[in-house]
This record gives structure tokens, sequence and C-alpha cells, in this order.
């Protein structure tokens, strides 16, 4: 019995790791040195405003800002490595323990549930967009979609603190409980900024349903499921919505960078402890290892979701399977 070693999938396997650590070499690279060439001094902000000229010069030589900037950034990187990305300045917290396992959690659970909310209300009024194409259900959902792309989440987040949580005391205008810890107490407090992140992604993904499922109802293998007596419901959402998925999934994948984006200023609005108020705080005080690890975390959830979406096309067509991909 011979065995065949799969020389090709282990020569895709190493060079997709191998672009990923390049990409985050790169990103690395430019976040520390435009961090270095912002204005302010961190140390001047440690010690406070009155502090003396050689306790800022010996906090300096601590902080190893004295060497060049080449040694800096090498010497953060091997630490980096080895999981010891340094203290806050400000908080004296280890920075791991501050950006991994406080502030990325709420980031991914905001996204991950107004994700859900988009997809849970732009998907229906797509399909019910497509099917009723012309009449006032696609007026209304492209209105929605016009409406939902119109505002920007910020301005969107102060108008949803004012009536739902100031004028109609609905649900609370700030804080954060774990969803995790109090189901129903996180899911209560993450509502609005769910909202508020989601709504711009209910018309994008109402707009791209309608779109290709009129284009898909349109092909003969519809009409032929029709014709062999199938449900109406069974044909498009089945048939259709099979062949929908592609393009849809393509879109998320190309717009969740975004969304993690749109995420920083939600979490500012409504003071969501996640990684952008994280990163607007430690860029207030200039903590540049803290922003530099927000920065880092960004970079590899951005690398993850390409890496999620390409796995998802291998899912959903055959054809990738059938080529190795």
């Amino acid at each position: 019995m011979s065995f065949a070693i799969p020389t090709r999938g282990l020569g895709r396997a190493f060079g997709a790791v191998a672009q990923t650590l390049l990409v985050l070499l790169v990103v690395s690279v430019v976040s520390f040195g435009f961090l270095k060439l912002t204005p302010g001094d961190p140390v001047a902000v440690v010690l406070g405003s009155d502090f003396s000229r050689d306790a800022h010069d010996k906090l300096y030589r601590e902080l190893g800002l004295d060497q060049p900037l080449a040694l800096q950034y090498a010497h953060w990187l091997v630490r980096f490595v080895q999981g010891d990305w340094g203290r806050s300045y400000v908080s004296q917290q280890d920075i791991f323990q501050q950006a991994v396992q406080q502030a990325l959690p709420v980031t991914l659970t905001l996204a991950g549930l107004s994700l859900a909310f988009a997809l849970a209300l732009g998907v229906p009024l797509g399909v019910l967009a497509a099917l009723r194409r012309n009449s006032w259900l696609d007026l209304a959902a492209s209105a929605v979609a016009i409406g939902g792309n119109a505002f920007p989440s910020y301005f969107l987040g102060v108008v949803l603190i004012w009536v739902f949580g100031v004028t109609l005391g609905w649900f609370p205008t700030m804080g954060y409980v774990a969803p995790w810890d109090d189901l129903a107490g996180g899911l209560w407090h993450l509502a609005l900024p769910a909202l508020t992140l989601g709504a711009w992604y209910v018309g994008l993904i109402a707009t791209i349903t309608r779109s290709s499922l009129l284009e898909v109802l349109a092909q003969p293998y519809m009409a032929a499921a029709r014709a062999r007596g199938e449900p109406a419901w069974r044909v498009v959402w089945v048939h259709g919505m099979r062949n929908v998925l592609m393009p849809l999934v393509t879109v998320i994948g190309l717009q969740l960078g975004g969304m993690l984006r749109g995420a920083v200023m939600t979490e500012v609005v409504f003071t969501l402890p996640g990684l952008g108020m994280m990163i607007t705080n430690a860029v207030q005080t200039r903590e540049y290892p803290v922003v530099q690890a927000g920065i880092m975390i960004t970079a590899l959830l951005f690398v993850a979701v390409n890496f999620i979406v390409d796995r998802t096309y291998v899912l959903l067509d055959p054809r990738l399977r059938k080529h190795g991909r």
C-alpha cells in the first residue's frame, strides 16, 4: 500500500500562512513608525503636570524611548511574539489581558449581534422586494436601504439614544453587561449599539439579495423546479437562495472590515469597553503599546475574516472542492 503526500495542499497552506505573516509584519512596521511620529510625549502623560527634568529623562530611558527606532521596534516585536505586550502606562494593567481578554470579546459580540440583526432583517427584505418587484414592498425595501446608508453610525447612535434611551426610556444609554454573565441584561444593553452598527448593512444586504435573487429567478432551472410542482417557498428559499449565498457571502466578507471600523465609533458613542474605546483612550494618553496592540488585533481580525470567507466559498461551491482549493 502506498500513500500519496498532498504536496499541493501543503504548499497552498504554507503559502497562505506566509502571506498572513507578511501582511501582519508590514502592518506592524507601518503602524509602529507612524505612532512614533505622532506628536505628544507619553512620559509627560505618565508623570503629570509637575515633574523634574531628571525624572523625565529617567522614565524616558526606562521605557526605552532613547533607543533608535529600529531597535525599539525589534525589542517590541520579540516581546510581542512571545506574548509579552507590556503594561499600560496609566493603569499599569497587562496589555494582553486588557486587549484580548477584556476588550476583544466586547467588540466581537457587538459585531456578531450587528451582523445577525442585519441578516435577519436584510435577507427577508431583499427576498420580498425580488418577489414583489416594482410593488410597494419593493419601494419600502429600497427606502430602508437608502435610509440605512444615509446616516453615519455615530449620528444614528445619538438619535437612537435620544429617542429610545432618554425620551422613551426603553433601553440604557451607556454601559455594558457581558451576555455570558447575564444574557437578558447583556442583550438589553447591546440592543441600541447593535441596531446602530447593523443599520447600514441591512440596506446593503437587502439590495444584494434582491438583485441576486432576481437573476436567479430568471434562470431555466428555476422554471423547471416550478414545473415539477415544488412549493413556492422551496423554490425560493432552497433552490434560489442557495445561489444567492455566494454573492451575499462575498459582500459580507468585504464589508466586515467596515463593520469593525464602525464598531470603533459605536463603542465610543455608547461607552462600550471594546477595542474601539481602548484605542481611543490610548491615543488620548499617548500609550503607544496599547494602540499598537489594538492595531495588530484588528489586522489579525481582517485576516481571519478573509480566511473564513474563503473557506465558506469552498463549502458553498462543490466545484472549488473538486479542484482541491
